[in-house]
Parts: C-alpha cells; structure tokens; sequence
C-alpha cells in the first residue's frame, strides 16, 4: 500500500502522539509499505521549535524510510485556548498544498490524519475523495471536549459552531478509529456510524520497556538510596495532566522520609509546578529523558502515578500507560470507575477519585508500605502489556484494517483528478522542497 498521513506531530519529538505517528509510519514502511507523512517541525512539548529548525518554510526529508514534509506552523510561546485554535489553523492551511501534491503526484491508497488536530482533518478527507483515496482518521484526543472541559476555552456560541464542525469532519471519513473501547463510544455519541469506527489502541515496545532493578543512575544522581521509594510522573506537563494534585500529595506526604517524588517531563506547566513543590526537597524535576534511556526512568520507580482532572475523564487514554505496565510497577490513577483508565487500572494498580488529594497521597502510602500488593499488581501489569498493548500485533491489525478499506486491485475514477508533472514542478519550486 501506499499510505498518506497527517498529523501535526512526528519524530523528533519523543512524547506523546509524535511517537505513535513515527513509530506506526516506521512499523509500516518495515512491513513492506511505502509510507509519506505531512506534519509541522518539532516543538512539543516545550512549545519552541527548536535552534537550528524554522516553522516557517517547507523542508523535505527522510527519516527511518518515510518520506516527511515539514509545513510551516505558527508556535505560541504561552498556548493559551485561542492561540491554540490559531496553531492548529495554520499547520491545517500550510498542510493542505503538500498534501495536495503527495496525493496527485503519488497516488496513495490511503490519507489517514492523526487528531489532533480536526482542522487538518477535515482538508484530508477532501483531499482524499478528491483523488479516489481511502480516508482514515484516528483520534487520539477529543480536543474540543477536553478544552471546554478543562477551561481552555469557554465561549458557549463557539463551542456550538465547532462541535457541528467536528460532526461533520467526523462523518466525512470511510474509517474513524480511537484508542479505547470508551473512546469510541464517545464517536458514535458524536453520531459516527458504528460500523465505520474501530478501535486501535497506542502501543508498547514490550522487548524495549521490561522490569529491571530499581537502582538506576537517576537514584545515584538525584541522592536517592535502595530502600527508598519513588513515585515517578512521566510525560506532558500541561492542564490535563493535573499535576499540580501530585505536588500536593507530596507535600501531605512530606513527613515521610523515605517517600521521593520524580517528575520527568516538559510542558507549559512545568514552571509552575517548580515553583509549586520549591519547598520540597523529595521533590524533583527531570527533563525529557532520551529513547535509550527510558526504560532505566521507569525501572527506578517503585511505582508510578497518573494524576488526572475529572474533566479530561475519556476523553485521552493516557499514552504512557503501556510503558509503565510493561516496567512491571503498580501504577495508581485517578479515574473514576466505568472510565476507559479505571478498566485499564484496575488489577494492576489503586484507583482514586479524580481531584481528591488525600486519596492520592493514602494510595501512594499505601503501596509503599506493602510491597507484596506492589509486586502483585506490577505483575499484572506486565501481564496486560504484553496481552493488550504489544506494538507488533496492533501494528498488523492497523495494515489488517487499512487492507480492509483500500480497493487495491484498482481505483475508482470518480473524483479524481491529474495534475500535470510541470504543474507539480511549478508547485515544488514554489514551496523550496528540498
């Protein structure tokens, strides 16, 4: 197959959506497909685009056999709800040419786009009913519900108009795909045919990511002894995450001396989350931590954390779930039961009410004090990773449903259209691909 996809985030960024585009595009090039990509430079989730890189040309490259088309991007520096909307306009308008021509001038069998971002989402579709393409769109987070629900954005006329507009990009699609069972539930609330959505859940390098012993380089840096324990947050630092609870329960905490708190990350937040735990000596702040060295952050936990705000419940699964599973520690979660996270949890980790502070801080001291139920349940953990989130059988079942869709013997004339080769040259040598 030849396979298109959109989505504003790829490698180099190492978190979030980025690692799923990259890893899936890379996956599917070693399986024998030919794979392109549209997206935006790096910059989450610090929001810079990084020295040496501009966000405001168009730059061809290759990367791990994918061919990749970076388009310019507005980038806010403090992404507050509005600038949001205008980030996300301007990779969906940069996008749409580059994709024009891939899909022209290549031919592929399928565009899939990657929400976020629902702008670029709906130039996709178009663009693939416009050449005879199957269109997929995946969705990773409700982003209009997890704005509104978080405070980001809060102008009820607006929040009309864009939930029309989302129903509408959500029904131009042959395939709609999410990450959890309660995700795709929430499409077909969203008036999405169900038997045109799926589900396909983010994965885990389980050969990658595998339990080791818990005296790492990151205790011998940051003083912390064997017999310690860790709690460890790993991931995005912004509204969602909610981690600003996880501060408080470590200063409810404070008084046990053998409790250490790791946050490791970047994100909007971080700053005032410093601020926040200052006092606090068992506290303490990582930057992103590098591909090869992940495994080695999660195995010095003894366990992990995942704090989150009551408005964010299914509306993300967290990505980071898999890996912490797969390093066989318990993991407490604030979730309230019946969400996809609290079915996930459940067996392989504590359950708290998503806000409450206490419950937190007494879930964390309670694994603490009982390693027997922390090795139980980190067990268990290992178990569903490798049952439910291993990347090679999700892979297969992504080229197992795109072969579903794609009528690959032939193409359908309807719609499409043909650009000529000194059209398409013209179009290059206007946008400097190089």
């Amino acid at each position: 197959m030849r396979i298109l996809l959109v989505g504003i985030n790829y490698a180099p960024d190492l978190i979030g959506v980025a690692k799923y585009n990259t890893e899936l595009c890379e996956s599917l090039v070693a399986e024998g497909h030919e794979v392109r990509v549209v997206t935006a430079p790096p910059y989450y989730p610090a929001w810079s685009i990084p020295a040496g890189l501009s966000g405001s040309y168009f730059r061809r490259s290759m990367m791990g056999g994918v061919g990749v088309m970076r388009a310019p991007i507005y980038v806010p520096k403090q992404p507050t709800g509005a600038k949001r909307l205008i980030h996300h306009l301007s990779f969906a308008l940069t996008s749409l040419v580059p994709a024009l021509i891939d899909a022209y001038s290549w031919r592929p069998d399928i565009i899939i786009s990657v929400a976020p971002s629902l702008m670029s989402a709906r130039f996709a579709s178009f663009v693939a009913r416009r050449t005879g393409a199957k269109s997929w769109l995946h969705v990773q987070d409700f982003e209009i519900d997890a704005a509104y629900g978080l405070g980001l954005l809060r102008n009820a006329s607006l929040r009309k108009v864009m939930l029309k507009a989302e129903a509408a990009v959500l029904r131009s699609f042959d395939r709609v795909s999410s990450i959890c069972p309660q995700m795709v539930e929430r499409l077909w609330d969203k008036d999405v045919d169900p038997q045109r959505t799926t589900e396909i859940r983010n994965w885990i390098d389980t050969d990658v990511i595998f339990p080791r012993p818990k005296q790492t380089k990151y205790r011998a840096s940051l003083n912390i002894d064997e017999d310690d324990v860790v709690a460890l947050y790993s991931g995005t630092m912004s509204a969602k995450q909610g981690l600003d609870l996880l501060v408080e329960a470590a200063a409810l905490l404070r008084r046990n001396p053998r409790l250490h708190f790791i946050l490791a990350g970047e994100g909007p937040h971080k700053a005032r989350l410093v601020d926040m735990a200052s006092e606090n000596p068992r506290v303490h702040f990582l930057g992103l931590q590098s591909n090869e060295s992940f495994n080695e952050l999660l195995a010095t936990a003894d366990l992990h954390v995942v704090p989150q705000r009551a408005e964010a419940a299914d509306l993300v699964l967290p990505s980071k779930l898999g890996a912490m599973f797969a390093s066989a520690r318990p993991v407490v979660a604030m979730a309230e039961r019946g969400t996809g996270l609290a079915a996930e949890v459940q067996g392989a980790g504590l359950l708290v009410a998503p806000g409450d502070v206490r419950s937190l801080a007494d879930a964390i001291l309670q694994l603490s004090e009982d390693p027997s139920l922390s090795e139980r349940l980190g067990a268990e953990g290992r178990k569903r990773s490798i049952e439910r989130w291993d990347r090679r059988t999700i892979v297969r079942r992504w080229i197992e449903s795109m072969s579903s869709i794609c009528d690959l013997p032939g193409r359908s004339e309807h719609g499409t259209g043909v650009v000529s080769e000194k059209a398409t040259t013209s179009i290059n040598d206007a946008l400097r691909l190089s």
